[in-house]
């Protein structure tokens, strides 16, 4: 029996919802990079960056290409970059409204 859509999209999301792995995407957005310069600019582990790649490589949102001893990581699609530019809007609109509201509520106190 297939999956339904609205899971498919929700295991997708679980997918995603990983710092390290989001932060893969966001630097593989500007073209290919090997796993030294990743795991330079990312500062965790060795073993949870590889970790975190194989989970997006079983995915499929990222291919690796080897050459001797590098391994080059890359976006499987610019759809990617398409989404993680929409939760950038998303989320400043969200911390737009927030800020609203703080200073609605900062502004409603009663001063001492």
């Amino acid at each position: 029996m297939p999956v339904p859509l609205y899971e498919a999209k929700a295991e997708f999301f679980r997918m995603l919802g990983h710092p390290v792995r989001i932060r893969v995407l966001e630097l593989l957005q500007d073209g290919p990079k090997p796993v030294r310069e990743l795991l330079a600019k990312i500062e965790v582990e060795p073993s949870n960056l590889s970790q975190q790649l194989a989970v997006l490589r079983r995915s499929g949102i990222v291919t690796a290409t080897r050459t001797g001893s590098t391994v080059v990581y890359e976006l499987a699609g610019g759809d990617v970059a398409e989404l993680l530019a929409a939760a950038r809007r998303i989320l400043a609109v969200l911390w737009s409204g927030q800020r609203d509201l703080l200073g609605e509520l900062q502004a409603a106190e009663p001063s001492p």
